[in-house]
């Protein structure tokens, strides 16, 4: 079975999201994917800072990421938008994860060897798209991570979610899970 990591780009209560992970966690799950639904509030982390880790070595929590992306064949991150851009939290997650190497490994193992998707919400008309150009530029220029092209965008994200936390719009529905149908077919090709 198709091992698939979920996690946000925000720990805010109440983010849309988060919300759109859970949702994405349940249709891949439906697809028959392996998923591991994660938050990055139980993996904090001090900003990343060249000294600090010259001084005091990676974070445990940085292995740990690390070693759950390793884990996977597929990693779905759902990218909040702050300023048309990535999230402190999110851009401070992939630069401690792509420094973190264990003995004999190579840089980047965790961005190596499977398969990244990237969703995004956002209130705005744009679904937080600007996010995910940030996002897919840092996996896969700096970590030379493999990303598919496919993603779900949801805009209007307030309105976007029914009493349950599933989304509401058919169209939307669509999207996600032909972007989690995408990431599990390329991941697939990793076993």
């Amino acid at each position: 079975m198709t091992r698939i990591l979920v996690f946000s780009g925000s720990i805010r209560t109440g983010s849309f999201n988060a919300r759109l992970a859970a949702v994405a966690a349940a249709e891949l799950a439906r697809l028959d994917a392996d998923v591991t639904h994660i938050s990055l509030a139980d993996y904090p982390m001090p900003i990343y800072d060249g000294d600090l880790e010259a001084a005091e070595g990676q974070p445990d929590n940085a292995l740990k990421l690390k070693r759950h992306f390793c884990a996977h064949q597929g990693i779905l991150i759902v990218s909040p938008e702050y300023n048309a851009g990535v999230t402190p939290l999110l851009k401070n997650t992939i630069d401690w994860v792509s420094r973190v190497r264990e003995q004999g490994e190579p840089p980047l193992a965790a961005y190596h060897g499977r398969v990244f998707a990237v969703c995004s919400a956002s209130p705005g008309g744009f679904g937080g798209i600007r996010s995910q150009i940030a996002v897919r530029q840092s996996l896969s220029l700096g970590c030379g991570a493999l990303v598919i092209p496919e993603t779900c965008t949801v805009s209007a994200a307030h309105q976007a979610f029914d009493e349950s936390g599933n989304l509401k719009d058919e169209r939307t529905r669509g999207t996600l899970t032909a972007c989690c149908k995408s990431l599990i077919d390329k991941a697939r090709t990793l076993i």
